[in-house]
């Protein structure tokens, strides 16, 4: 599956433009801010958005969705219902992180763990990966090898769980239970810096790597 990351916010969050090759059926995931440059790439990548896709709650995140949707008729697809709290909270993030003014608002279609979401002849699989935020969700594609997985794993880091109703030991199982055991050739997007595989995590991340009891 060709996709495209685009960083946006001062948060340089990814932002991942994916699309399905043979039809040009397009989404966004997470698509956090910065409108503009977001449909730039999209123009130039000359690919039909269809849908937009959030991991999470977190205003990085999805701070652009709803003027996406609202100016070219898109449905939101996800996070998890357990984040519907971040949803409500858009306009006091903002405030606190001095972010544009932000309004709530409730994805048209919640996502839950096994779900898939179609784009053209592309399927990406849906697993319910909470512990940075409760509804944390990621989208693989199994055909490609690849995972969108937002603010769960890092190169070298995983989610910070200091949040409201985060929590480490639910983050820990996401990762080694529900991410991992899909290979060690899987390549993963994180929400922030630089792409990775979950083997190479599974090895040497500090975090919850082998070396980690």
């Amino acid at each position: 599956m060709p996709y495209q990351i685009i960083p946006v916010t001062p948060y340089a969050q990814n932002c991942s433009l994916v699309w399905c090759e043979r039809t040009g059926a397009a989404a966004l995931i997470d698509p956090g801010g910065d409108v503009d440059r977001l449909l730039a790439a999209i123009d130039q990548a000359g690919v039909r958005l269809e849908k937009l896709l959030l991991t999470h709650g977190h205003l990085d995140h999805v701070g652009g969705a709803l003027e996406l949707a609202r100016g070219l008729g898109l449905p939101i697809l996800g996070p998890h219902p357990a984040d519907a709290f971040w949803l409500d909270a858009l306009p006091r993030q903002a405030e606190m992180f001095g972010f544009p003014p932000a309004a709530a608002f409730a994805p048209d279609r919640w996502l839950e763990h096994g779900d898939h979401v179609e784009l053209g002849e592309t399927r990406l699989d849906v697993l319910h990966c909470p512990g940075h935020t409760p509804g944390h969700v990621v989208f693989f594609d199994a055909a490609a090898r690849l995972a969108f997985v937002g603010d769960v794993l890092f190169r070298d880091s995983i989610g910070r769980t200091d949040f409201p109703r985060g929590n480490h030991a639910d983050l820990i199982a996401a990762i080694r239970d529900r991410l991992f055991p899909l290979g060690d050739d899987v390549a993963f997007v994180p929400g922030h810096g630089p792409i990775s595989t979950f083997g190479r995590e599974r090895r040497l991340n500090p975090f919850v790597g082998e070396e980690v009891d």
